[in-house]
């Protein structure tokens, strides 16, 4: 061959390059190819299972569970769902039970300000709040509310969860307890409405636990209902109020529920629910503050189910007009929940002068007492004395109940009818 050389070490080398590739007794290249590539196959199988399995022996001692199955993981997967659903679930089916027994509430009251060149002048002020439908009769509608709702209101306006609306009357209020019960005559709502509307449930607060689910609802800042959700904080809460008569701060007579569901201006009133759709709280406050977050307040259904009971029998009250009001016949001053816990006295009022010729001193009542409740509402401050005295005229009789001081300087309760002038 031209220009190419071939060099042998012997002639057996040289007969044996000579012959065709087939006939060398040799294995072919292709097979040979193949061959490796099962081998390298096989022994990289192996070497990749080991290693796995070594890896997952190693990952279970460092995190137990973490190398199940795909079989397994399916099953410890499934119990984890279910159990994170409780607090981000569907809640909709409770909502849709319970909104129909919820009602907004607007309270218009005039009031006299103080004009900046001198005199003083009226205004009309609006606030608004949320109730929950726990009664019906031929006659009324009954709705739960706190207190500070509608106290000092010269009219309360009621919107359904069909949005239509009607004026409300005051059936009873306890200021003590911030719990009051206002009606809606049967015969002022539509047959359309009455078919929209319901009675809400009320659960047993007292059952409760922390941690469990709570959904919160009401009119927030008056935009109409709305619902924000959370669990249940913490129980029998200790906290100190602001009173929105007087400005000043008090403890709440009853231990509240704390949530972190939201609660804003306007759900005070509103239902505070639990999972199965019973309300177990009155929504009533919530603390602010830069370093507050998610802590609102419920008052304990519970707790007051035997006030609102009265509350709700009580004659549906409507205001006198001012010139046609009755007064008891005192002078008087407030003594606060916690002044009375300083000083070991009845919170209420006061008395420090009874009128000669007036319904109080006819009935016997004398300089020292303390008054804490009327017609069975209770009174922790001359401003809800007042207010509780704007639905009876003149000549209209009410039951004060009255601590009366004793030799040993306790006070014992006694009713007193006083016919007011």
């Amino acid at each position: 061959m031209d220009n190419q050389y071939n060099y042998y070490h012997s002639e057996e080398e040289r007969k044996y390059k000579e012959q065709p590739p087939a006939s060398r007794g040799g294995v072919p290249k292709i097979v040979m190819a193949v061959l490796c590539a099962v081998v390298f196959g096989v022994v990289a199988s192996m070497v990749f299972l080991t290693c796995s399995t070594l890896g997952g022996k190693a990952l279970e001692l460092l995190m137990p569970g973490a190398a199940a199955s795909p079989q397994e993981d399916a099953q410890v997967s499934a119990p984890v769902s279910r159990a994170s659903s409780v607090v981000t679930s569907d809640v909709s089916d409770v909502v849709e039970k319970v909104m129909p027994s919820i009602v907004s509430i607007t309270s218009m009251s005039v009031e006299e300000v103080q004009g900046f060149f001198g005199g003083s002048y009226q205004q009309t002020v609006g606030g608004v709040g949320t109730g929950i439908i726990i009664g019906e009769n031929e006659d009324e509608y009954l709705i739960m509310t706190n207190s500070h709702v509608v106290t000092g209101s010269d009219t309360l306006t009621v919107t359904f969860a069909d949005e239509s609306s009607v004026e409300a009357d005051l059936k009873g209020s306890d200021a003590a307890y911030d719990v009051a019960v206002i009606a809606v005559p049967a015969d002022e709502v539509s047959a359309s409405t009455k078919g929209e509307i319901a009675v809400a449930v009320l659960g047993d607060s007292s059952a409760l636990k922390v941690g469990e689910p709570a959904i919160a609802i009401g009119n927030a800042l008056g935009y109409g209902q709305s619902v924000t959700t959370g669990v249940i904080s913490a129980l029998d809460r200790a906290v100190e109020t602001t009173d929105p008569q007087t400005g000043q701060s008090r403890e709440q007579t009853v231990r509240l529920i704390q949530t972190d569901a939201a609660i804003n201006a306007g759900n005070s009133g509103g239902a505070l629910v639990n999972i199965n759709g019973e309300v177990v709280g009155i929504n009533s406050s919530k603390q602010v503050g830069e370093t507050v977050e998610g802590i609102g307040y419920a008052i304990p259904v519970s707790d007051v189910y035997d006030l609102v009971q009265g509350l709700m029998n009580q004659e549906t009250k409507t205001k006198v007009d001012e010139s046609q009001r009755g007064m008891i016949g005192i002078t008087g001053i407030s003594v606060s929940d916690a002044f009375s816990r300083q000083i070991d006295v009845p919170a209420g009022v006061y008395v420090t002068e009874v009128t000669p010729g007036g319904g109080a001193a006819e009935a016997g009542m004398n300089k020292g007492c303390i008054i804490t409740a009327i017609n069975g509402s209770t009174v922790d401050s001359m401003d809800a004395l007042q207010a509780q005295l704007e639905y009876y005229a003149k000549g209209d009789t009410v039951t004060l109940t009255v601590g009366i001081p004793q030799p040993n300087g306790e006070y014992k309760d006694a009713d007193i009818d006083v016919t007011l002038r």
